[in-house]
């Protein structure tokens, strides 16, 4: 039986545009300020893939801060057999080029891709690259386990979702498979997949080192198929968790053994229900809701006052809140299934409670007029005006390959390009009434609501630790990077 070295690898990004926060983002950015996100399932198929035998190499060429030629040194020293990349629809043009290189580099290295944009568009980037296999959907930590034992002659059959050549014919092995045990994947090996290069430059941490769980994949609110904005509904048909114990048992191995000061948790929505309560009991009941603080993902009519007391008590601090739009006519259109109204509700109870709200906003809807952009921002100013929300992020809302926003885009003739080098939020693609000036505007008067005297007093007397100060800075300075990236 065959032996099999596999790299998982980013490879870097030179850009001038800051870091590419590639993983776990259903709406693709680069950060001004240097920002580092742990990428879950590809730490999950280096895990994965140890575990069952194989020589495995964490090179994430991004968070280390490589140049080119530095990483390519380490690929040509490593020689691995089986190079695997995620990417996204704004750097794939960029990942074809980089497939090259490596190939010249290590010449019989074959090299798989995953990721939304290539579950998507698979014919794409075998035509304008030398990619051998691709693995479509959003379990390509199991996918590349079992590509990995089949070219080693361990299996015999490939699961369903993953593309290769056959001479000059593509070929696919079938229908993604959506039917893996989340409860069966061992916690991440955090050393393997380095897991310092993650631990402190993350705005999503007030302390520390910090870290990522993600016990689900993705999103509850399937209603419809999701929202219709989302690149991870092309990745996830169906929605999937582990256990509220399996949770808590890796939140204690986290504490434990790394001794994490803040972890948060990157499902697309965080299990709500009974689920929550079992989890925050657990935590309350064991202690460790002293020994870590906890963040999450939450939508913003998926909890009661109750609720929210009880997460508070188990050790939460920060929620983030995917609010999108204040305009109805968008949140429908969007397949949200919230109300404006929701928004206010919820960060009033989570701030009742003693948590921390963050909110992300998107402009650039095609339907949306410079009014409904207005009364976006006009919601977030009050919310913050009155306290409810500490935090938030404004964005462009960009139609990736996939989803039904792209499709009604292609519809509807709103798509401005199809050069993907072009969709990373620094500027609209789809055609708008509102126009490309007020988009970027509406992004900035958003960001404006941290720099009013009743803000910045709230924060200077909510002081109180070294650690909220050093937030606050890494705070102003996120803010003056995002007023500088939607500028020109």
């Amino acid at each position: 039986m065959k032996s099999l070295k596999v790299c998982i690898t980013y490879p870097p990004i030179d850009e001038s545009k800051g870091v590419p926060l590639l993983s776990q983002n259903r709406q693709f950015q680069y950060f001004n300020s240097p920002t580092f996100i742990y990428p879950m399932i590809p730490a999950s198929a280096a895990t994965l893939l140890k575990k069952n035998g194989f020589e495995v190499v964490w090179l994430d060429g991004i968070a280390e801060r490589l140049k080119p030629e530095a990483y390519l040194k380490i690929l040509e020293k490593e020689k691995p057999d089986l190079v695997f990349i995620e990417t996204k629809t704004p750097v794939v043009k960029k990942h074809w080029l980089w497939i090259e290189k490596i190939k010249n580099a290590v010449p019989k290295v074959k090299v798989v891709l995953a990721g939304d944009h290539v579950t998507a568009l698979p014919e794409e980037s075998f035509s304008n690259s030398s990619v051998d296999f691709i693995l479509a959907g959003g379990d390509f930590d199991f996918l590349l386990l079992n590509l990995a034992s089949f070219l080693t002659g361990k299996t015999k059959k490939l699961e369903g979702g993953i593309w290769f050549r056959k001479g000059k014919v593509l070929k696919s092995s079938g229908i993604p498979v959506q039917n893996h045990d989340l409860n069966s994947i061992p916690f991440i090996d955090r050393v393997l997949t380095k897991w310092r290069l993650y631990a402190y430059d993350n705005g999503n941490f007030k302390k520390t080192p910090g870290t990522y769980t993600m016990v689900a994949r993705d999103c509850w609110w399937r209603k419809n198929g999701g929202c219709t904005f989302c690149s991870w509904t092309t990745l996830y048909k169906s929605f999937k968790s582990r256990t509220p114990e399996s949770l808590f048992e890796e939140v204690k191995y986290l504490v434990d053994t790394f001794h994490f000061k803040e972890i948060f948790d990157d499902s697309g929505s965080f299990p709500a229900g009974v689920w929550i309560e079992k989890f925050c009991n657990l935590m309350i009941e064991s202690g460790y809701n002293k020994k870590v603080t906890l963040g999450c993902n939450m939508r913003v009519n998926a909890l009661n006052q109750k609720q929210y007391n009880l997460m508070k008590k188990a050790g939460f601090r920060f929620l983030l809140y995917g609010v999108e739009s204040a305009s109805q006519k968008t949140l429908d259109r969007i397949n949200k299934g919230t109300k404006v109204e929701d928004t206010a509700k919820a960060c009033m109870m989570a701030k009742k409670a003693g948590l921390e709200p963050h909110l992300t906003v998107m402009f650039g809807y095609p339907w949306e007029t410079k009014t409904d952009m207005y009364n976006t921002v006009k919601e977030v100013r009050e919310i913050f005006r009155e306290g409810w929300a500490d935090t938030l992020q404004a964005t462009i809302v960009i139609p990736y390959p996939g989803t039904r926003l792209f499709d009604e885009c292609k519809k509807n003739k709103w798509l401005k390009t199809t050069n993907w080098d072009e969709y990373d939020m620094r500027a609209p693609v789809m055609k708008s009434k509102a126009g490309d000036e007020e988009i970027k505007k509406s992004v900035q008067d958003c960001y404006k609501v941290f720099m009013t005297p009743r803000y910045v007093l709230r924060k200077i007397v909510g002081i109180r630790s070294k650690e909220d100060l050093k937030f606050i800075k890494k705070g102003v300075k996120s803010v003056l990077g995002h007023l500088k990236d939607f500028s020109g």
